[in-house]
């Protein structure tokens, strides 16, 4: 009786509920045996009882109980896991607990408790060692009942305010935690509660009342606790703080914006704009961006740090805020920013390193050096409490700097923003850099074009002129479309527009080479299908000595396009050709919108069929429309191009009167403000001349036709008003005549033209041109050409169906020789 006293009072001691107790003797051997035991290894009394307990080990345990039993059991007992064998032979795995304890007959004995785990995920533990668990872990953990009302929660959820558990019975989430999302928090109790459904990982964010002003983040997990019966109890909660993890993840998304949104284009000031714009709220409240004037221009810039930046001229390239008041009070975009020497952004500037500061000192004035009547805020003024300067650097050099402030008292810049600041910064900075390197390229290849361009179109009475040029936006590049006004003999011009292949300084100085080919090929008084034939010639041959691929290269005028047109303000008479390029437009006195059906011949260089012109007569006031393909492009990446050119006869048809207005207003209507591709658009509005300033003679080949011909001459630029060129123009008319009667066939005509110069022309029908000889002294002869080339201010050849035609321009302001 004693004995089973004892074995119960070890049985109190530990749970035994599903345990197969047995007794040891001091040596190990089985002195006494259970049903349970039984039940759980297949060994009957008589087979167990006397028995080595080693030996119903598996063969690793058996080794090692011996060294248990005698150093854990003595001191407190021994608990853990070994491989038990069954009688069928079969290795279970069982949870054993040894501790020491009085026999039957008071002798020391080891009382031993097996507990099969078979499928169980571990040690069975008591209420004692489960509310240890609870009470001492980190994470916050809570019950509430089927009212959502805390019946028990430990003392880890003190953390987050709310005050200790006692306090806590009987109250709602809400009243526990005013600042999150009760309400939330609440549906999902619910849910769990009717549906038995686990609730895992749901974050809230907000104010806790640990930390009201401060926003933090807590994961939350929700399950249902059923009774014996299976009904709904309540709902265990637990908490566990991630707002470490919240904010980085907030880092992260910080940066990855920076990288969708930041350097877009390549525009500095935008760029700068955007580093602003992504950096605040996520970061800070208030940014500036002030880059040097140098960076703006896109100069090239000495490496490191910038020495004595005290003084040193910046530029607000960009802010951003929260607060209304602050721009108003700051130095707005644009606007020049100067720092005192010695103030923080001065020695970010000089030394290259980031500078922060968590509780800026209220009374102290800005950092800007302000005029001598002026007075720059304190930092209690503007309500700035926390800042951070971080300097703008890429590719060894300093650019700029960058300036992040806060309003709130609770949450300064610390280390880590001002290590996210820094890599937000630095990634900026290599876009900012790369918009000025890209700045300096194109204002180097803008300067180029523009010097290419012509500055004025030159004064002529033949058309009324206006021209447009729109270079094209930061990520295309500037193109190589240009255009040019000519004026021939006869009072003629030459309109011409064409585009260079590719963009930057490349494409700028093949337009440029193809501008300076195209007026010395004007020079020679060509119809214009063969000037294009001798550009592309041109072409080609420039491309063969440098090497270009047939499908050409940057900077190498193959696959050039170009529209040359001459007219005539005598006659009305324009004759036109096209290589690779749009035909012109016309839009007649009436404003009726057509375009010429000019066969559009191969593109400069890649050869093909010859090409060909067309002659027509237009209308004094008719306007003659050219433009690059430019024009004809869709305002956006998605649009449609304008292949039978609605949108242009609409733009001109609703343009302003006025030349210049209506060149600007028809690439308004069409072009965006920075295109992907750049623009030339040409508008000329043709005239005629009085039928009064043009006089013409037939002649005979009789040479005392010499004579009649000066006195016909003088006779008319006396009626003209032009008695002092009468002498010199006299001289011209008798040597040019005297040469086409001596030397040529055919016919021989005399005009005279009064159009700003007067020009003298005499048509006759030989082929062949005369050649200006340099006479010696004893010559007797050859001295006629080199007379009109010295009293003329420019005379020339041109050829015609019907022969040739030798003129000779004077100027009307001029004194003769």
């Amino acid at each position: 009786m004693d004995g089973d006293k004892a074995q119960d009072g070890t049985r109190q001691g530990f749970d035994t509920a599903d345990a197969a107790p047995l007794l040891l003797d001091p040596q190990g051997t089985v002195s006494g045996w259970t049903g349970q035991a039984e039940h759980l290894l297949g060994y009957r009394a008589s087979e167990a009882v006397g028995r080595e307990f080693a030996g119903l080990l598996a063969d690793e345990d058996a080794e090692r109980l011996p060294g248990l039993i005698r150093s854990r059991a003595a001191d407190g007992g021994w608990a853990g896991l070994m491989a038990a064998r069954h009688r069928d032979g079969r290795l279970l795995r069982v949870m054993v607990r040894i501790t020491a304890t009085a026999g039957p007959l008071g002798q020391s004995s080891l009382l031993v408790l097996l507990s099969e785990m078979g499928g169980a995920p571990g040690w069975d533990m008591s209420r004692a060692v489960l509310e240890q668990l609870v009470a001492g872990t980190a994470i916050g953990i809570a019950i509430v009942d089927t009212d959502l009302r805390f019946v028990w929660s430990n003392a880890a959820l003190e953390q987050f305010g709310g005050g200790p558990a006692a306090q806590r019975l009987g109250l709602r989430f809400s009243d526990v935690q005013p600042g999150l999302d009760a309400e939330s928090v609440e549906d999902r109790m619910r849910h769990v509660l009717e549906t038995g459904e686990r609730v895992v990982g749901y974050e809230q964010i907000g104010s806790l009342r640990s930390t009201p002003l401060r926003e933090s983040a807590q994961m939350l997990s929700f399950t249902r606790l059923d009774d014996e019966r299976g009904r709904p109890m309540g709902v265990y909660y637990t908490v566990v703080d991630v707002t470490d993890r919240h904010r980085a993840r907030q880092r992260l998304a910080l940066l990855d914006r920076a990288g969708k949104h930041i350097g877009r284009t390549l525009d500095i000031m935008r760029t700068a704009q955007e580093l602003a714009d992504v950096a605040v709220p996520g970061l800070a409240e208030f940014v500036v961006v002030d880059l040097l004037e140098t960076v703006l221009g896109g100069a090239e810039l000495p490496p490191g740090p910038i020495s004595g930046a005290g003084g040193l001229p910046l530029r607000r390239a960009g802010q951003r805020s929260l607060y209304g008041d602050l721009p108003r009070t700051v130095e707005g975009t644009g606007e020049s920013v100067v720092y005192l020497a010695g103030s923080p952004p001065a020695q970010c500037l000089v030394s290259g390193r980031s500078w922060h500061q968590e509780q800026l000192d209220p009374l102290a004035a800005g950092w800007v050096v302000v005029p001598p009547d002026g007075r720059e805020p304190t930092f209690l003024e503007l309500g700035l409490r926390s800042a951070m300067i971080v300097p703008i650097r890429a590719r060894g050099v300093t650019l700029g700097i960058t300036g992040f402030f806060r309003r709130r008292p609770d949450d300064p810049f610390d280390a880590e923003d001002l290590h996210l600041a820094e890599d937000l910064v630095s990634r900026a900075a290599v876009c900012l850099d790369n918009a000025r390197r890209y700045a300096r390229e194109r204002n180097a290849a803008l300067v180029l074009q523009r010097s290419l361009l012509p500055l004025h179109l030159p004064e002529q009475g033949a058309v009324e002129t206006s021209a447009c040029y729109r270079p094209a936006d930061e990520l295309t590049g500037l193109g190589g479309d240009w255009y040019d006004l000519i004026p021939l003999s006869g009072a003629r011009v030459a309109l011409v527009v064409g585009e260079a292949p590719g963009h930057g300084i490349d494409a700028a100085a093949a337009m440029g080479g193809l501008r300076t080919a195209v007026r010395t090929l004007a020079a020679l008084e060509l119809p214009p299908e063969e000037v294009l034939a001798h550009l592309d010639d041109l072409v080609d041959r420039s491309a063969g000595d440098e090497g270009a691929g047939p499908e050409g290269t940057y900077g190498n005028p193959v696959g050039s396009g170009c529209v040359y047109v001459v007219y005539d303000p005598v006659d009305g008479r324009c004759t036109m050709a096209a290589a690779g390029h749009p035909s012109p437009a016309v839009v007649s006195p009436d404003g009726t919108v057509t375009f010429v059906e000019l066969p559009e011949g191969p593109a400069l260089g890649v050869g093909g069929p010859p090409f060909e012109s067309v002659e027509l007569s237009l209308p004094e006031g008719s306007t003659l429309i050219l433009h690059t393909d430019g024009l004809l492009l869709p305002p956006d990446e998605d649009g449609v191009f304008d292949t039978d050119r609605s949108r242009l006869r609409q733009a001109l048809q609703q343009a302003p009167p006025t030349r210049e207005l209506c060149c600007r207003a028809v690439v308004d209507a069409l072009v965006p403000s920075r295109p992907y591709d750049d623009v030339a658009l040409l508008m000329a509005r043709t005239k005629r001349l009085d039928p009064g300033h043009v006089a013409a003679w037939d002649l005979s080949l009789d040479p005392a036709a010499v004579a009649e011909a000066r006195r016909t001459a003088s006779g008319q630029l006396t009626r003209w008003g032009l008695d002092d060129l009468i002498f010199t123009t006299e001289l011209i008319v008798s040597e040019l005549v005297t040469n086409a009667i001596r030397y040529a066939a055919g016919p021989v005509r005399l005009r005279l033209i009064h159009e700003g110069a007067l020009v003298c022309e005499v048509f006759d029908g030989a082929a062949t041109a005369p050649h200006l000889r340099h006479p010696r002294a004893t010559d007797e002869g050859g001295r006629g050409l080199l007379l009109v080339s010295q009293m003329a201010q420019r005379w020339g050849t041109r050829f015609v169906p019907e022969g040739k035609i030798i003129w000779a321009e004077q100027s009307q302001t001029d004194s003769p020789v």
